[in-house]
């Protein structure tokens, strides 16, 4: 880590430092479970959709064609007549390899944003119990306090109660049967 890095983490609060170390060891635990055959498929994916890959393709296929066009001009026999059969099959092969690399990259990644979702429901379900208890507690502060006026907040009183999720889950699904219902 640079010095610069260093002295930024260094101004932050330890539990900004805590999470950042927590969430490091996340990702290196993930890559940790990567093996060998799936870090080979994914430094390939990666270069294989680069920029620099397409160009060289492109390079490649224009220099295929102009070349079997121009050979008989140039004193040799063309090696791949139009239309071009032995191109054809490795832009096919190609073709294959990018997509089948690509697929198993995205198949990762896929598992790994799910993994990521259900760890920010976990924490945005464990927030919103915290935040009622949290207004629970102002609430009774409130009332004990006689320096505050002691009052009936209804909004506060709803939600100082935590959400029902199998409730609130059962009603998104229901709208969104609705919604699908209203489409067709």
């Amino acid at each position: 880590m640079e010095k610069d890095e260093q002295e930024s983490l260094s101004t932050l609060p330890n539990s900004v430092n805590e999470n950042i170390g927590t969430i490091a060891e996340y990702y290196e635990r993930n890559e940790r479970k990567v093996t060998r055959a799936q870090a080979f498929i994914e430094k390939m994916s990666v270069f294989l959709g680069s920029p620099g890959y397409v160009a060289a393709n492109v390079v490649f296929i224009v220099c295929w064609i102009i070349l079997n066009l121009a050979a008989p001009g140039l004193g040799f026999e063309q090696f791949d007549e139009p239309p071009f059969f032995w191109l054809q099959g490795f832009v096919s092969l190609n073709a294959f390899i990018i997509s089948t690399t690509v697929l198993i990259r995205q198949n990762r990644m896929s598992k790994l944003a799910e993994h990521n979702a259900h760890l920010d429901l976990q924490i945005s379900l464990l927030s919103e119990e915290k935040t009622s208890k949290i207004i629970a507690m102002l609430e009774d502060i409130r009332r004990d306090s006689p320096n505050l006026p002691d009052r009936v907040d209804a909004e506060a009183e709803e939600l100082s109660h935590s959400a029902d999720t199998s409730t609130v889950l059962e009603a998104i699904e229901r709208d969104h049967e609705q919604d699908r219902a209203h489409k067709y």
